[in-house]
């Protein structure tokens, strides 16, 4: 049994990551060079406010309950705004990479967009969010033991799987907007990318109350695919033909 939850839960947690980076990313080296510089620049973010968040317990009074869960907030919220503010400095470093192979190349073009960029980076950032929620709880997944002996929900794996499963694609979805904004100087979609950001990883305080987690964030996830979407170039018609199932040329029969 023990096995069948941690092949089903890594399956749910990286499955469809797993299928985006083989079929748009694995097969160009320059892709593959950006995803894992991304992930690196997530996984110095964590780092440092890890660093933080240790000294901040340290120096505190571990009898103080109140403190102690203050601290916990505090600790959430700035491990988000650091993951954006490298984010954007992960911006300025693709953006002078695009001036050197613009530089470099000899039609004075750049082998890969700013919006693919955008694309590859938030995978690359996903991933190693994705890798960092999960990595423990598959480890622990392999037994001995039973979820939920003591009376505690026996859906903690499986809704930690969907947890990440969203996380990875919000972060793809967010790098995308997070990049439009920088590109075309809208503040208010990094801002919208920020506070999308605190409100899923705020909404794991409702834990174990596991609908108060999952559901926002995945609506949050269908609202920020949609706005990607239609930034990278989609259109809205087509985005209206895929939410009504309609095919190519067919129009909704009346009173449907």
């Amino acid at each position: 049994m023990t096995l069948a939850v941690f092949f089903g839960c890594t399956f749910i947690a990286f499955g469809p990551a797993f299928g985006l980076f083989l079929f748009t990313i694995a097969r160009d080296p320059l892709r593959i060079i950006i995803l894992i510089a991304g992930a690196f620049f997530w996984l110095v973010s964590l780092l440092l406010s890890s660093l933080i968040w240790f000294i901040a317990v340290k120096a505190s009074d571990p009898r103080d309950e109140r403190l102690q869960k203050g601290l916990l907030i505090f600790g959430v919220m700035f491990s988000v705004l650091l993951q954006e503010a490298f984010r954007f400095l992960y911006y300025k470093l693709l953006r002078k990479a695009i001036e050197g192979l613009v530089a470099l190349s000899e039609d004075g073009c750049s082998p890969i967009s700013i919006q693919q960029m955008a694309y590859v980076a938030g995978v690359g950032f996903g991933l190693m969010s994705g890798a960092f929620s999960m990595i423990n709880l598959l480890a622990d997944a392999l037994g001995p033991g039973t979820v939920g002996i003591h009376g505690d929900s026996q859906l903690y794996f499986l809704t930690s799987a969907f947890m990440t499963m969203v996380l990875i694609f919000l972060h793809t979805f967010w790098g995308i907007l997070f990049f439009h904004g920088c590109e075309h100087r809208r503040w208010w979609e990094i801002a919208a990318v920020v506070v999308m950001h605190l409100t899923v990883s705020g909404s794991s305080f409702c834990n174990p109350l596991y609908v108060g987690s999952l559901v926002p964030s995945y609506m949050l996830m269908a609202a920020a695919a949609a706005w990607a979407y239609l930034l990278s170039g989609g259109s809205a018609q087509n985005l209206r033909r895929f939410l009504l199932c309609l095919r190519s040329g067919a129009s909704p029969q009346p009173g449907s």
